[in-house]
C-alpha cells in the first residue's frame, strides 16, 4: 500500500545515515517521506530530547503498537468468519448430497448453483465418498448381527449355566415353601372352621337342653357329661377359672369300668405349671391328687361301673387333705405343696391331663366314664355338708365353679351331655 511504501523509503534513507557517519552521540528520528520527494532524504538533526521528551515518544510508540494489534486481532476475527462460513458449506454439501441428482454424464445438473462462492467439487468424489461410509455402515451392521447370531446359538459357559440353575433351584424352592405354607394356613383355616362350627353346635345343642330341662321342669344341675371312649380329643371344658386360693372343695360324681385306671377325670392347670390341680388315676395306681406337682395316693376307689360321689378338701396350711367316698372320709394327710396358694388364670379340663395349659393331652391318661355335677368351692366343706350331698339330702353348687349346662363345652365326636339320673337312682345301694 502507500503506507507501506513510504514506511520503506524512509527506513533506506535511515539505513544510509546510520551506515555514512560515525556515531556522534546524536540522536536521529526517520519519517515519511513521499514517493515524489528528494532522494537524497535530506535528515534534520533534533536537538537532544529531555526526560518529558522520551517519556512522550515511549508513549507514542506504545499507542502505535496497541493500533497495530487491533488490526492484526480483527484481520484474524474476518478470516475466522471465513473458515467458519466454509466449514458450513460443505457441511450443507455434505447433508444435501443425498438428495443430488445427476444426469447421464454424471455432470451437476443445470439448476442446481453453487452455494459455497467456489469451484465445485469433482461430483464424482462425492458419490464415491458416500459410497465408501455407506459400505462402511453395512460392514459394520453385518458384524453386529453376525456377533448377535454367535452369541444366540453358542453354548452358554459351564458357570453361567450353574448360576442359572442355582438361581432356578432358589426360585423353585421359593415357590415350594410358599405353596406349603399356603397349604398350613389353609389347614388351619379348615380347623378353625371346624371348631367354630363344633363350638356353635355345643352352644346350640347346650340351648337346646336347656331349653329342655326348663320344659319339663328338670334342675340345670341335672346332667352328665359322657366320655365313652380313650382318646386324645373326647373331652369337656369348663368356660371359667379359678380365683387365687388358700383352701378349696372339689366335688363330683363319677362312673367308669375302664381298666387299667380311669383316667383323668379332673385337671386345672395354669402358665408355668400344668400340674396346678389334677386328680388321676392311671395303670394299676391307686387314684392320686397332684396339687403344684407335688402327689398325695388317695384312699379312694371307683372303678366298679357304679355312681359314686367323692369330694377333696385341701388347705394350704400344712398342705393338709381329706378325701371322701360315699359321704365318708376315708383318708387324711398333710405336707402336700404346703403354703402354696392356687394361682389364678388357668383352665380346667374334664377328661384329659394338660402337658401344656389346655392341650397336649395323652390318650394313655384320658377319662372313659361319666361325670357330673362338678362343683369348687375355696373353702374346706364341713363333713355334715359332705354327707348331705353323698345321700341326696341336699345338693350345694360351688361357689368358684358349678355344674351348670352354660359353663361345660364338649369336644370331640362322641362326647355328650344328656340327662342325668334321679339322685336316689345313684346312690350304691339303689
Amino acid at each position: 500500500s502507500q503506507r507501506g511504501a513510504r514506511l520503506w523509503l524512509c527506513a533506506l534513507c535511515c539505513g544510509r545515515l546510520a551506515r555514512g557517519q560515525p556515531d556522534d552521540g546524536k540522536r536521529y528520528i526517520c519519517r515519511a517521506v513521499p514517493l515524489s520527494g528528494d532522494a537524497s532524504c535530506p535528515v534534520t538533526l533534533l536537538p537532544e530530547l529531555s526526560a518529558g521528551s522520551q517519556e512522550e515518544e515511549l508513549r507514542n510508540t506504545v499507542m502505535q503498537l496497541r493500533e497495530t494489534i487491533l488490526q492484526q486481532k480483527e484481520t484474524i476475527s474476518k478470516q475466522l468468519g471465513a473458515i467458519n462460513e466454509l466449514t458450513t458449506k460443505l457441511s450443507l454439501c455434505a447433508s444435501a448430497s443425498d438428495d443430488r441428482k445427476y444426469d447421464k454424464g454424471s455432470s451437476w445438473g443445470k439448476d442446481k448453483q453453487n452455494t459455497m462462492g467456489d469451484v465445485p467439487r469433482d461430483p464424482n468424489d462425492t458419490i464415491d465418498s458416500l459410497g465408501k461410509t455407506m459400505q462402511g455402515l453395512k460392514d459394520r451392521l453385518e458384524n453386529l448381527e453376525q456377533m448377535r447370531a454367535n452369541i444366540s446359538g453358542a453354548a452358554f459357559p459351564s458357570e453361567l449355566r450353574d448360576l442359572l440353575q442355582r438361581r432356578l433351584g432358589e426360585l423353585e424352592n421359593q415357590l415350594l415353601k410358599k405353596v406349603s405354607n399356603l397349604e398350613e394356613e389353609k389347614s388351619m383355616l379348615s380347623n378353625a372352621t371346624a371348631a367354630y362350627r363344633l363350638k356353635t353346635e355345643n352352644t346350640l345343642n347346650a340351648l337346646v337342653e336347656r331349653i329342655s330341662e326348663l320344659e319339663k321342669g328338670r334342675p340345670p344341675h341335672q346332667f352328665k357329661l359322657s366320655l365313652p371312649q380313650r382318646t386324645n380329643y373326647l373331652y369337656g371344658r369348663i368356660t371359667k377359672s379359678l380365683p387365687e386360693m388358700y383352701a378349696f372343695t372339689l366335688c363330683m360324681w363319677i362312673k367308669s369300668s375302664a381298666s387299667p385306671g380311669i383316667g383323668t377325670p379332673f385337671s386345672y392347670g395354669v402358665p408355668g405349671q400344668a400340674n396346678e390341680i389334677v386328680l388321676i388315676e392311671w395303670g394299676n395306681n391307686p387314684i392320686e391328687l397332684l396339687i403344684n406337682d407335688k402327689v398325695a395316693q388317695l384312699p379312694i376307689e371307683v372303678r366298679d361301673g357304679k355312681w359314686h360321689h367323692i369330694c377333696i378338701a385341701w388347705t394350704t396350711r400344712d398342705g393338709q387333705w381329706d378325701a371322701y367316698q360315699d359321704g365318708e372320709k376315708l383318708g387324711t394327710g398333710d405336707n402336700l405343696a404346703a403354703w402354696h396358694p392356687i394361682k389364678p388364670g388357668g383352665v380346667i379340663i374334664l377328661g384329659q391331663e394338660q402337658d401344656v395349659v389346655g392341650g397336649r393331652f395323652d390318650a394313655g391318661q384320658a377319662f372313659v366314664g361319666e361325670l357330673s355335677q362338678v362343683n369348687v368351692w375355696d373353702r374346706v366343706l364341713r363333713p355334715a355338708e359332705v354327707r348331705a350331698m353323698a345321700n341326696c339330702s341336699a345338693y350345694m353348687a360351688g361357689n368358684v365353679v358349678s355344674w351348670l349346662a352354660s359353663n361345660v363345652e364338649v369336644f370331640g365326636r362322641g362326647a355328650f351331655k344328656r340327662p342325668l339320673e334321679m339322685c336316689q337312682e345313684r346312690l350304691p345301694n339303689a
